[in-house]
């Protein structure tokens, strides 16, 4: 039905019609104000999907591009989901400089129901038509699809109708003596509209789990109960017991809770009779509650005199009325086998102590009252009272399955925030987190109105920033069962406080018997503020982090943490190095090498990859004397043996990793004797050509592929850049090609220093080199060759950066005359093809450079001869930029 109601758009122009107009009345606002930007997309999307449901039939390819055009502007749109300041009641009210952004998330689930029915999608259809009942019921349901509202749900919530009808007659029945019959019909109608407003959206969360479990699991039916309505109207509530009895359709009353009328049952034995005494005004404002007096005489909620409390019998002759909150207690779900509504039995005084009875009914009615005074009073002393009484109630009730459900109103959870804003009272605030706690944790529904009620975590913020107790631990476990996203964490406040968490918590939270640990809510924060903004402010957060010493406190939960606390530490501390490049220097000096070791033991992969990962971020270093000591640390490292645990790993691991578990073996090997044999050696090799060879079935692989053919070259800038490819351009007279990043690297403080660095440099790639060709001999070159040809762009290029500084370093200059003659007859053909004009110029230098290198051993040269045309106007052209292809030409022209 859901998505059939969303097919009606294509068919109907006139319900194409009303649906944008009722769009646009409750957006209207919205123009002028802070969400302008997201309103033009959200109208721009639904013209072009009026104007694929108004057009003919039109190419499938042309209508999916459109369509998904549409996904994406809604999708934006939807994702705001920001709603209106905790003060305002309900979904109608919010911004006042525009509209709610629920209204604008609504509108745009709305139309992506009707997209993805066009897209023959019923499935997620109906379950983005569900969510417009979620983001905004009252909306939904009295303006946006009444009657798609009242097919749906109505039934669900037949017995708040009846409510309504049955407290306005009861209103009426007592006349306006007062002048106050207008405030009360008010506050009636707005607890009803809360109660409906959240009985739809649990209803529609309900149907969205269904359609997402199936049959297989269904969710638990929800129970919405009656409205907790302020149970006396001041003196008008102790009216005539007549006029308040016959006040009441017995009929109607059957019909809705299953059970005759009697007033008998309602009489007080004499044993267990209590004094009942509250005088409540209600102000001017209809949503304020002025609670003056309560009395009990059993338990006594407040001190009265004595004499109040004295013994008393209620006469046989004077039938005591039911009171109108024993009503709220009952079970809203109704029983379709009777068509009534399931309410608890009635206990008979034989069979149940009276005297618990009577203590559980005053439980019960003071977390009513305590309810109602935090929805809707505007006192502070007032509400933290209140919260008081709501803690000790959740205690004394143990937790019961009606508990939740006399909570889960959105104007108490935004009132139950405002106090803990507001209050300065540690106990307060400490009830006020268990009681958040607790609703959070019985349904998704209430999850979604905190985060809804304070979409900047503001109240959390106050809350975390208490750090002279132990608040903000117990705050943070609530905060963590929210999981809120990065887009509600924008405050620049957040960083210092979460690293206070990290810091300190280790001790265990309990949320209604459920263990929290604060340490991995900070790390959740730690991942929501290092990863999920854009990259600027991703980075911006990461740079905090690393100038408030997060770097310290990641090393050392690194150390004592378990495996997964372990691999959460690795990701962020990438994440640092990502971030900033320049950490790379401290991590490599500090950090312990066995836990990075250890990760990849076992079979944790998530883990295993990290801590790879990391360990070849490490080996970025712009020294190559850093790179190799700290290899030497990493070799040596604990009792592990690092080359047999990554052997192990480069046998067991997927494909994707090969590339780089190959290369840190192949480093760690060549701090041996390269003239040696070496099992891993040989290990690394073959699988360093193995990835090569097979990269074309895999994009992922040939990125990893790529980025280990540079981590061979070993030239990096101070921030972990890559810098092989610039240096080698350099040599060739192409100094414009240069990074930024390149022409910042470390200037030594002497020229001795420098060469002495460069001598490192060389010998390590000459050696590096030796073993490459030895080892992978033809077989390495080939694939290489192949890459070049077939290879993505970034594959490619490292290609032709490795081909060029193995021919520098084993060039007949250096004393090496085996290698030339082995590469030409190899990659001769592939090299001449990337002179051609339509290759990038980079490309064109880096080959004409790996040439020159090559035909200075004679056999190539004979080999190469007579060059194409092509090739020998592409090399003059090419002379205006290198001094390579100068010499080439000369060599060849000679």
């Amino acid at each position: 039905m859901l998505s059939g109601y969303a097919g009606r758009f294509s068919k109907d122009a006139a319900f194409r019609r009303a649906l944008r107009e009722k769009c646009a009345a409750c957006l209207a606002p919205a123009a002028a104000g802070e969400h302008a930007v997201l309103l033009a997309d959200l109208e721009l999307a639904i013209e072009s999907i009026e104007r694929l449901a108004d057009a003919a039939p039109s190419p499938r390819d042309s209508k999916i591009r459109s369509l998904r055009n549409s996904i994406r502007l809604l999708g934006v749109v939807a994702a705001l989901h920001a709603p209106p300041h905790p003060a305002a009641s309900g979904d109608c009210e919010g911004d006042v400089r525009g509209v709610p952004s629920s209204h604008l998330s609504a509108c745009a689930q709305l139309y992506l129901a009707v997209v993805y029915k066009m897209e023959s999608d019923p499935h997620l259809a109906a379950r983005h038509l569900l969510q417009v009942f979620v983001d905004a019921p009252h909306l939904a349901r009295t303006t946006l699809l009444p009657d798609l509202w009242a097919h749906v749900f109505l039934p669900h919530l037949l017995h708040l109708e009846v409510w309504l009808a049955n407290e306005s007659e009861l209103v009426a029945g007592c006349g306006d003596a007062d002048g106050r019959s207008s405030s009360r019909t008010k506050t009636l109608q707005r607890l009803y509209d809360d109660q409906m407003d959240s009985g739809t959206a649990q209803f529609a969360m309900y149907y969205k789990d269904w359609l997402k479990h199936g049959g297989d699991a269904p969710p638990a039916v929800p129970s919405v109960p009656l409205p907790s309505r302020p149970w006396s109207f001041d003196k008008w509530e102790k009216h005539s017991s007549s006029l308040r009895t016959s006040s009441i359709n017995r009929n109607l009353y059957n019909a809705v809770f299953g059970t005759s009328f009697e007033q008998e049952d309602t009489k007080l034995p004499n044993e267990a009779e209590y004094v009942l005494d509250m005088e409540v005004q209600l102000d001017e404002n209809p949503g304020s509650l002025k609670m003056e007096k309560l009395a009990h005489r059993n338990i006594g909620l407040q001190e009265k005199q004595s004499g109040i409390r004295k013994e008393s019998t209620v006469p046989e002759t004077a039938p005591t009325p039911r009171k109108s909150y024993s009503l709220r207690l009952l079970s809203c779900r109704g029983d379709v086998s009777r068509n009534v509504t399931n309410h608890p039995k009635v206990t008979k005084r034989g069979n149940v102590s009276v005297e618990k009875e009577l203590d559980c009914c005053e439980v019960t009615v003071s977390l009513q009252r305590a309810v109602s005074i935090i929805s809707n009073s505007d006192s502070l002393t007032q509400c933290e009272y209140a919260v008081h009484e709501i803690a000790t109630a959740c205690s004394n009730l143990g937790g019961g399955p009606n508990l939740g459900t006399w909570m889960s109103c959105p104007s108490f959870i935004q009132g139950l925030l405002e106090v803990t804003f507001t209050s300065k009272d540690d106990a307060v605030l400490e009830s006020a987190i268990l009681i958040m706690g607790e609703l959070v944790l019985r349904n998704e529904v209430n999850r979604q109105i905190v985060l809804n009620a304070d979409p900047q975590l503001e109240v959390f913020l106050r809350l975390l920033a208490l750090r002279s107790n132990g608040l903000f631990l117990k705050a943070t476990a609530v905060l963590y069962l929210m999981k809120p996203r990065a887009k509600q964490m924008l405050s620049m406040d957040w960083m210092p406080l979460v690293l206070h968490i990290l810091e300190c918590g280790d001790e265990v939270q309990l949320v209604s018997s459920l263990k929290c640990y604060p340490k991995m809510a900070a790390f959740y924060f730690l991942d929501q503020l290092l990863t999920g903004f854009d990259i600027d402010r991703n980075v911006e957060n990461a740079k905090q982090m690393i100038a408030l010493g997060g770097l310290d406190l990641l090393m050392s939960r690194l150390e004592v943490g378990d495996a997964r606390e372990s691999r959460i530490c690795i990701s962020l501390l990438t994440s640092c190095v990502q971030a900033d490049g320049s950490c790379r220097f401290y991590l490599s000096d500090h950090l312990k090498k066995e836990p990075l070791v250890q990760l990849l033991v076992g079979n944790q992969k998530k883990a295993s990859a990290a801590a790879l990962n990391l360990m070849s971020e490490l080996t970025c270093l712009n020294r190559t004397s850093q790179t190799v000591e700290f290899l030497k640390e990493l070799k040596s490292g604990g009792c592990l043996n690092t080359m047999q645990v990554l052997l192990v790993y480069l046998q067991q691991a997927p494909p994707v990793q090969h590339p780089l578990a190959a290369v840190m073996l192949l480093q760690l090997d060549l701090l041996g004797d390269p003239l040696q044999y070496s099992v891993y050696r040989e290990e690394a090799v073959d699988a360093i050509m193995a990835a090569l060879e097979h990269s074309s079935e895999s994009a992922k692989v040939q990125e990893q592929c790529a980025r280990a053919l540079l981590l061979l070259a070993g030239r990096f800038s101070s921030s972990g850049e890559p810098i092989a490819e610039a240096w080698l351009l350099k040599r060739a007279g192409v100094d414009g090609s240069l990074s930024e990043s390149f022409r910042r690297t470390e200037i030594f403080k002497n020229k001795g220093a420098r060469a002495e660095e460069e001598k490192v440099v060389e010998e390590r790639l000459k050696k590096l080199a030796l073993v490459l060709v030895k080892t992978g001999n033809k077989r390495f070159l080939a694939a290489l060759s192949n890459c070049i040809s077939d290879g993505i762009p970034a594959l490619v290029r490292a290609c032709l950066v490795t081909v060029a500084w193995m021919s520098s370093s084993l060039s007949p200059l250096h004393g090496c005359n085996t290698f030339q003659p082995l590469a030409c007859s190899v990659l001769a053909a592939k090299l001449l093809d990337r002179l051609s004009y339509d290759r990038v110029m980079e490309e064109r230098v880096l080959t004409s450079l790996s040439l020159l290198n090559l035909v200075r051993h004679p056999e190539c040269l004979e080999g190469l001869l007579p060059l194409k045309r092509d090739t020998t106007e592409s090399l003059r052209d090419l002379a205006d930029v290198t001094w390579t292809a100068k010499e080439l030409l000369f060599a060849c022209c000679r």
